[in-house]
């Protein structure tokens, strides 16, 4: 087990997406973020949506994960902003050891 996670967040569009992944970066929360375009289907005050997201993929440290959720919170344009971290079990050492490295402690 490693101390690296996957953090998911959806998006409405990809200028919240690029504004947020940077935001992330620039604060040292995160070393990558991936944006992926996505059609999310979702119950949201009683009724079913079907639109468009993109998909942030953000790899970082679970020591970091507090700051990186209240600093997504403040930047998601979402009033419930999906926030999910998956740990990372196993990854190729180099990747990590470069992850980890690039997370601001």
């Amino acid at each position: 087990m490693t101390d690296s996670i996957v953090v998911l967040t959806s998006c409405p569009d990809e200028a919240a997406a690029a504004r947020i992944a940077g935001a992330l970066l620039e604060a040292g929360l995160a070393a990558c973020v991936t944006r992926q375009p996505v059609r999310s289907m979702y119950r949201w005050e009683g009724r079913l949506v079907d639109e468009p997201e993109v998909l942030l993929v953000i790899k970082t440290l679970a020591s970091r994960f507090t700051d990186l959720e209240m600093r997504l919170k403040s930047l998601h344009p979402y009033t419930v902003p999906e926030i999910i971290a998956l740990p990372i079990a196993a990854g190729s050492a180099a990747y990590l050891s470069w992850l980890a490295a690039e997370v601001t402690p």
